[in-house]
C-alpha cells in the first residue's frame, strides 16, 4: 500500500468518512512499501486542500501516510510524529493548518526531517493568518513555506518530490515526465486560443 490514513485527533465531529475514501490506493503490483512522505493535517477541514498534494504523490508514485494531529489539541502526539519520523524512514513531512497554524514549526522543531508547510485558505483572513504563522520561523528551524491554499498544496508535493529524487533517480525521472506534461498542456491551450487572434 501506497498510501494509508491515520486520524488521531480529539474531537472528529461531523466527519464524512467517504471523504477519506480516495487517500488510500494500493501501488501497483500489491506489496508493503514503507512511506516516505508524512502529511500531517491540523484538522479534517484541511482535506480538501490537502487532497490536492495526494493526487501529485500518487501520479508521481511516492508513498506517502496521511495523518490528523494538531499543534495545539494533540500537542504531544504532534511531537511525537515528528521526533519518530527518521526512524520510521519519512524523508519530507508535509504539514497544512490554518488559522494559528503552528503545527509546521511544532513538527520541525522536533526533527531534522525537511518540514514543508502549507497555509490553509481558512476564514475568516483566507489564510493570511495560516501564512504569517508558518513562514515567520525563528534562525534555526525552517520550515518551507508555500502558498496559501491548493496551490502551495500541490508545491508541497512537487518539492518533496525534488528533495527525494537527489537520491532517487526514479523520482527525478517521474518529475521530470510531469512537468514536461504540464509544459505540453500549456502549448495545447495557447494553440487554441489562436483562432481567436484573427
Amino acid at each position: 500500500m501506497l498510501g494509508k490514513l491515520v486520524i488521531d485527533y480529539l474531537v472528529i465531529g461531523d466527519l464524512n468518512w467517504r471523504a477519506f475514501e480516495g487517500i488510500r490506493y494500493e501501488a501497483k503490483g500489491g506489496g508493503g512499501m514503507r512511506p516516505r512522505v508524512l502529511i500531517v493535517m491540523g484538522s479534517d477541514s484541511d482535506l480538501p486542500v490537502m487532497e490536492e498534494t495526494v493526487k501529485i504523490l500518487k501520479k508521481l508514485g511516492i508513498s506517502y501516510e496521511t495523518v490528523i494531529a494538531s499543534a495545539h489539541r494533540t500537542p504531544e502526539r504532534t511531537t511525537r510524529l515528528a521526533s519518530e519520523a527518521e526512524d520510521k524512514g519519512i524523508e519530507v513531512i508535509i504539514a497544512g493548518a490554518g488559522m494559528a497554524a503552528h503545527l509546521a514549526g511544532v513538527l520541525a522543531a522536533h526533527t531534522i526531517v525537511p518540514v514543508i508547510g502549507v497555509p490553509i485558505d481558512s476564514p475568516p483572513l483566507n489564510g493570511l493568518d495560516s501564512l504569517l504563522s508558518t513562514v515567520q520561523m525563528p534562525f534555526g528551524v525552517p520550515v518551507a513555506t508555500m502558498a496559501i491554499g491548493k496551490a502551495g498544496a500541490k508545491n508541497a508535493a512537487i518539492l518533496s518530490a525534488q528533495i527525494i529524487g537527489r537520491k532517487d533517480p526514479e523520482v527525478v525521472k517521474r518529475l521530470k515526465g510531469y512537468r514536461k506534461k504540464m509544459a505540453e498542456e500549456v502549448e495545447k491551450k495557447s494553440r487554441t486560443l489562436q483562432g481567436y487572434n484573427n
